[in-house]
């Protein structure tokens, strides 16, 4: 039985992670100068940023069972694409002010959470988009391995 590879790579987003972590800082140290009811807000914006850490704080990318998905954090923003359905796909390098998370580009969506590598995707659809990623070489490889060879 011949079995297809898999591979699985998560990215962390230390850019938002430090941007998150000073966020947090400058709260508790106007929460430690004020009232209460600064106080109560300071905990509930803390609170949204630890959300939003947890929730974009990493990428993972994974190629399984004739998939490409991949996902923030644990799983609450989830995409797949049935490897077949890709048509090309090429590391490219992002544009700075594209930023992080999930955006559109032009052609189509970004989604990232560090640097500015990535690999974009073009769809038998005509659609497109891009992972970011820190190791876009490795991603292509495990695609060239994974992906069903057209008349073979």
């Amino acid at each position: 039985m011949n079995q297809q590879p898999t591979y699985r790579h998560t990215q962390s987003g230390r850019i938002i992670w430090l941007v998150l972590a000073i966020a947090m800082i400058i709260s508790i140290v106007a929460a430690t100068m004020a009232e209460l009811a600064v106080l109560t807000m300071t905990a509930i914006i803390g609170t949204v940023i630890l959300l939003t850490g947890w929730i974009l704080g990493s990428l993972t990318v994974s190629i399984d069972g004739g998939m490409l998905s991949w996902w923030f954090g644990p799983g609450v923003w989830k995409k797949r694409v049935a490897l077949a359905e890709i048509e090309g796909f090429e590391p490219v390098r992002n544009r700075w002010w594209w930023g992080f998370g999930i955006r559109y580009y032009g052609k189509g969506f970004l989604y990232n959470v560090s640097g500015l590598d990535a690999v974009e995707f073009r769809l038998a659809s005509g659609k497109c988009f891009r992972i970011g990623t820190d190791e876009p070489e490795a991603l292509v490889a495990a695609i060239k391995a994974s992906t069903p060879r057209k008349g073979s």
